[in-house]
């Protein structure tokens, strides 16, 4: 996997912890909520655009 893809697959595992936390908060504020979804939507499609371009998927950056 692409170092790019794999730091675009933590932002969103990170996205989805604040969500969760978000959700779970006995006030829980809709518009952090959504904002919080557009922003894990945006990288998923921007992860699944990069894999269907063909890109290497064990492609390595040289150091």
């Amino acid at each position: 996997m692409s170092d790019h893809v794999f730091r675009l697959l933590e932002r969103h595992q990170r996205l989805d912890s604040r969500l969760q936390q978000a959700r779970t908060r006995r006030w829980a504020d809709p518009f952090e909520i959504a904002r919080l979804k557009k922003l894990k939507l945006a990288i998923k499609d921007r992860v699944s655009r990069l894999l269907a371009r063909g890109r290497p998927v064990h492609a390595v950056r040289p150091d």
